[in-house]
């Protein structure tokens, strides 16, 4: 009997240590990233008779969560409670955690709601996975519940909290946050202050993530510059984000594939293509070059920076793309208005087996509106139909978008009016499409129509009922609804407003009032604005108002050609040749060329250009044959093409 016992004993410790070994061999496979390998593993063990105990399960659910698999997930949580550990908080905590990562926060909120004890843990798993999905009223909800439990949160808690807040975009709540973190003993963790980082720059606060950045000095990680280099990059800074990327190679900090990522991501104007060209050239150095994530961001920078052929060798480079790879090259041919190659990489996209995403719609949709392409923004209209992505808000706002741009103010209007559910950017689409359409009154009816449904009119729709003001010459209207967004909805205008109001009262024929209220900005005019006043003093020929106004783009834009051009249209429709003469010496003298014109002409879904004294099209015979015949037959039915109303340096 005794023999049998110890025979019994030491077969227990057999099974125990290699359920062991079978633990630390899972555990390996998870931490290489290797689920598919760590659930095969798990099979075997079975298979062989093993038992899993408290630490088996936990690995098992870390490798259903990485790869986000459902029904692994339920089959592991099923074993788990007909296993002795079905009770065991650490093992529930992972299976929280678990079905929040396959994207189930329901059942998450079931099996944290069943735990018979929760620790502070459980409690942080459930609240940074309401934070993660944007749903800000449980996660002030959870913690309240939390606090009533008398669980005392920890840094993750605080974590948890400031992603929740984000999803409000609320500077007072993340500064609020901040407050508990520091009254808690937590903003010396390096991992909550990265969070505030992150944070406070979505949120539009870039003085206070530096200032965060500033105070953890001693312990910065990779993870910190990161943080601090993706703020800049929110607000596209390009200089600060590439002073601060060579800050930290200084201090000795080497850069990773995040590091890159989140640099390039600032490059969007063609002056910082150099410096991305640079960045390029350190990441291949760093070895980066063949993360899938870099060579996205390049190619979307090249783009972005007007080097489509650079974004385009480095597209045609890759062995393995994605559904983001062949999105980021169309969306950079639709940016530049190729809509023609766009297109021709779209159904090549679709013919490699790759299935187009909503971000891949939404590009190809901006691009007809950018480029005109009435007849190819329909069949998009029509395939992301058939697709379902126009179930998708933002796929109809853009089409809104889409059709307005194009002068098809009938199909905004039947997108808009057939959408289930309307959001403050489809209202602001709507009454945009309206102000550039010319129908003044509908957008002040969707206006109203706004505040009586309660939305609140955001920057970007007093700028959309300002425009409309404009295009209608309301000079009245524009100042009510100026100075309602200032004291009815406390909105600060910005740059585009004030431009609005100058258009506005430049177009009126007041402009000594529309320089005097740019003068008296209490932000720096653009060129955007002294442009829009320069051209009123063009059609108003006022030469004296114009030569100031001019002088001030001559100093902001010195290589630009429309001021002078402007300003010599100007003097000479006021028969100031010497000043036209003027002009053009100064134009000369700073080597400044003007770019010809170009028309842009769809026919059967296809883009053709014509640049003036340029008969270079494979038509060009037939075409200036026919336009020939067009002119000589309006001129023998008693028309002419007059053109002595265009100044003569329009006509260069």
């Amino acid at each position: 009997m005794a023999a049998y016992t110890i025979t019994q004993s030491l077969n227990g410790f057999s099974k125990l240590f290699t359920v062991k070994l079978w633990n630390s061999w899972i555990k390996e496979a998870v931490n290489q990233n290797s689920a598919q390998k760590a659930l095969f593993l798990f099979r075997q063990m079975k298979q062989k008779g093993l038992e899993p105990n408290n630490l088996t399960f936990p690995f098992i659910a870390k490798a259903c969560a990485k790869i986000s698999n459902l029904k692994y997930s339920q089959t592991i949580h099923n074993q788990i409670l007909k296993s002795p550990f079905g009770s065991d908080i650490f093992i529930q905590t992972t299976m929280v955690d678990m079905y929040i990562k396959c994207d189930q926060v329901d059942y998450a909120y079931k099996v944290f709601e069943r735990m018979p004890e929760r620790d502070v843990a459980a409690w942080n798993a459930m609240l940074i996975g309401f934070a993660q999905l944007g749903f800000f009223d449980k996660v002030l909800s959870l913690f309240g519940g939390m606090r009533f439990a008398g669980i005392h949160p920890d840094s993750v808690t605080v974590v948890g909290l400031s992603l929740g807040v984000l999803s409000a975009k609320s500077l007072e709540l993340v500064k609020g946050v901040h407050s508990f973190g520091i009254q808690i003993g937590v903003a010396v963790n390096v991992t909550v202050a990265n969070t505030w980082i992150a944070v406070y720059a979505k949120c539009g606060d870039l003085a206070s993530a530096k200032k965060v950045f500033d105070e953890i000095d001693a312990v910065r990680t990779v993870i910190s510059w990161n943080s601090m280099i993706a703020g800049y990059a929110n607000f596209e800074n390009f200089p600060g984000a590439f002073y601060l990327y060579r800050r930290m190679l200084v201090d000795g900090i080497r850069p990773d594939a995040s590091s890159i990522v989140s640099l390039i991501s600032s490059f969007v104007q063609p002056e910082a293509l150099f410096q991305g060209m640079l960045i390029h050239s350190h990441g291949i150095q760093l070895g980066c070059d063949l993360n899938l994530s870099v060579i996205n961001t390049l190619i979307s920078m090249y783009s972005k920076c007007g080097d489509v052929n650079s974004a385009r060798f480095l597209f045609d480079c890759m062995s393995n793309r994605t559904c983001v790879s062949w999105t980021v090259m169309i969306s950079g041919y639709a940016e530049k208005g190729n809509m023609d190659e766009a297109m021709t990489l779209f159904y090549s996209m679709e013919k490699a087996g790759e299935t187009p995403d909503l971000v891949t719609v939404l590009s190809l949709v901006s691009g007809c509106g950018q480029t005109g392409s009435l007849e190819l923004g329909k069949w998009i209209d029509s395939y992301a139909k058939s697709k379902g992505f126009k179930d998708d808000v933002m796929v109809c706002n853009a089409l809104i978008d889409m059709y307005s741009k194009c002068g098809s103010i009938c199909d905004a209007r039947e997108v808009f009016r057939a959408m289930p559910e309307r959001t403050i950017v489809s209202w602001t689409s709507m009454i945009s499409g309206c102000a550039v359409n010319g129908e003044f009154g509908e957008a002040l009816d969707l206006f109203h129509q706004i505040r009586g449904l309660g939305f609140k009119p955001n920057h970007i729709t007093f700028l959309a009922v300002l425009q409309a003001c404009t295009h209608a010459g309301c000079l009245d209207k524009g100042w009510e609804f100026f100075n309602m967004m200032i004291t009815v909805y406390d909105i600060n205008p910005g740059l585009d407003h004030y431009s609005c109001m100058a258009d506005l009262l430049g177009r009126k024929g007041k402009l000594i009032e529309a320089l005097e209220f740019v003068l008296n900005m209490p932000i720096k005019p653009d060129a955007g604005i002294w442009s829009a006043l320069l051209s009123a003093c063009k059609v108003h020929h006022n030469a004296e108002i114009g030569k100031h106004v001019a002088n001030r783009l001559f100093e902001m834009e010195p290589q630009v050609a429309a001021p002078y051009v402007e300003m010599a249209n100007i003097y000479a429709s006021t028969g100031k040749w010497d000043g036209v003469a003027m002009t053009r010496l100064l134009m000369k003298r700073n080597n400044v060329s003007k770019s010809p014109g170009q028309s842009l002409v769809h026919v059967n879904g296809k883009s053709h250009r014509f640049t003036v004294e340029d008969r270079s099209h494979p038509e060009g015979v037939l075409i200036y044959t026919l336009l020939d015949y067009l002119a000589f037959q309006l001129k023998d039915n008693g028309y002419s093409l007059y053109l002595g109303d265009i100044p003569e340096m329009e006509m260069v």
